[in-house]
């Protein structure tokens, strides 16, 4: 069957095995030849393709939850979506959940991901406490942050290339209500923008719109979005139907002169000095989910999601460099999200690193490809990366370049009995075994 990534490109005939159990997951392994687990297939290029995919959309259980400590036990292929909402209105929540829910707890540990609180909290597996992984020799083992360390480390970030992820355990936080405070400000400038997020650092929850379309003075404008949980109020999961758009929209409706025009009009329309607003936990972290399918938006060419961080003290030249590319260059880019990332963590394939995220969306045409190959250039120049569950197209050169600890990764791979076996359409480009 075809597959492809939420950014529809590139697509892939594969042979999917759906295992229905522990058990039938167990044994789909050994005999089969390389193949990739996949969840949801919301990763956005080719992290989850290959000839042979195992799905683990099947497992999708809740195995234990403990009231006293929040540890809740849960089979790969749960949604994040489910934790929720099965969880909120007894007064638990995801550490760091990202820009969507309808994603599994496979991939999120996989792709290691990050939401708008990294700058004081981490990466969702600083919240996972063990992973039960099924090894190429068909074995299962639990790893841990003390048992079987550099496995555990490997594993998360490293985009099911270690094993199958069949369960995990994860520390949900507590909370006393499940809306979030809201408040947004107006950023003129790149550097203005830099500035508030240093200002605001002590928000619970930040992020960043920005106009990439904007030249001169106006190059990075901005809308800083600052969140902190709300202490009173109801603790409630909402299961609003979402919009949905048709499958294949035609792919000239999103063009430069669009971008241009939708930027604007929404900075332009933005309030300076808005009042703190109260807001669903659902529409804060994740607006995009109101709107399924979203990414057909795009049309059946797809679109690439461009994701780097940069490090802090490169952050403002490295920036600038990447917007005056972008703004000279002929091909729209929207939905461009600023975050400003803590500390780096332990794990030798995961994305974030003390500096600035960056994440552009470009169709999937003719001219973006050249562009992408030139900001690469500029990412590494100043010791930054992309984001793994986000590529689709980047080189074995720069992957390691921006991932120096790749072969430390494979050592220990290789030792874990996963060369040969688990491998992606992403992991034969980037150079791994």
């Amino acid at each position: 069957m075809e597959l492809h990534g939420w950014g529809r490109y590139p697509r892939q005939d594969a042979q999917v095995v759906e295992p229905v159990s522990r058990q039938q997951c167990v044994r789909a392994v050994p005999n089969a030849g390389p193949l990739i687990a996949r969840g949801r297939g919301r990763s956005y290029g080719d992290s989850a393709l290959g000839p042979q995919v195992l799905s683990t959309r099947h497992l999708d259980q809740f195995h234990d939850f403990d009231p006293l400590t929040g540890l809740l036990s849960c089979a790969a292929g749960t949604s994040l979506d489910d934790i929720l909402k099965t969880f909120v209105p007894r007064g638990w929540f995801l550490p760091v959940l990202p820009g969507t829910r309808f994603i599994t707890v496979g991939g999120a540990i996989a792709s290691d991901v990050h939401g708008k609180n990294h700058h004081r909290d981490g990466t969702f597996s600083a919240y996972v406490s063990s992973i039960q992984i099924l090894l190429g020799n068909g074995e299962c083992v639990v790893a841990s942050p003390t048992d079987k360390a550099e496995l555990f480390h490997a594993t998360c970030g490293g985009m099911g290339l270690t094993g199958v992820i069949v369960s995990a355990v994860l520390r949900l936080k507590a909370i006393t209500a499940s809306d979030i405070l809201e408040t947004r400000m107006k950023a003129p400038s790149l550097d203005a923008v830099l500035e508030a997020f240093d200002a605001n650092a002590a928000s619970a929850y930040s992020v960043a719109w920005m106009d990439c379309m904007a030249r001169g003075a106006s190059l990075g404008r901005s809308i800083l979005v600052m969140g902190e949980p709300c202490v009173e109020g109801p603790l409630v999961a909402r299961r609003a139907k979402a919009f949905g758009v048709p499958a294949d929209m035609p792919s000239g409706l999103l063009n430069r002169a669009v971008a241009r025009v939708f930027n604007a009009t929404y900075y332009r329309r933005a309030r300076s000095g808005a009042p703190t607003t109260r807001k669903p936990f659902e529409s804060f972290f994740a607006p995009l989910d109101a709107i399924a399918g979203w990414s057909s938006l795009y049309g059946r060419p797809g679109f690439l999601q461009y994701q780097f961080v940069l490090p802090k003290e490169a952050g403002v030249t490295g920036l600038r460099d990447i917007l005056k590319r972008i703004g000279q260059s002929e091909q729209g880019a929207f939905l461009a999200v600023l975050k400003l990332f803590g500390d780096a963590n332990d794990n030798p394939l995961s994305f974030p690193m003390k500096g600035y995220s960056l994440a552009v969306d470009f169709k999937a045409e003719a001219g973006v490809f050249e562009l992408l190959d030139v900001l690469d250039g500029i990412v590494a120049a100043h010791g930054g990366r992309l984001y793994l569950a986000k590529d689709a197209r980047m080189s074995e050169a720069t992957f390691k370049a921006g991932y120096p600890r790749w072969q430390e990764f494979e050592e220990v791979r290789a030792r874990w009995h996963a060369h040969g076996k688990f491998m992606s359409t992403q992991s034969r480009r980037l150079g791994l075994a």
